[in-house]
């Protein structure tokens, strides 16, 4: 899967979890411009993980910020 469908799908999943209709541009960030919340986070990566059926450890969780580096993380996972 291309980055541009792996973008799309993400698109479709983070609807839901952007309570204040934030702008998702590649420098959004969770915890600053969403305002995510652990809990949050959670139920998001849970949905990322089951949509693309990976695996993100605590640790890639830990150093993804940004919606890039999520859609990133993503695309490098599916090969």
């Amino acid at each position: 899967m291309d980055r541009a469908s792996i973008d799309s799908k993400i698109r479709t999943i983070i609807e839901p979890f952007n309570k204040k209709g934030v702008a998702i541009e590649e420098g959004t960030t969770f915890a600053g411009d969403l305002e995510f919340d652990s809990l949050t986070v959670m139920d998001f990566v849970a949905a990322i993980e089951d949509e693309f059926d990976i695996i993100i450890s605590m640790n890639q969780q830990a150093e993804i910020e940004t919606y890039g580096q999520l859609v990133d993380a993503v695309a490098k996972s599916q090969g």
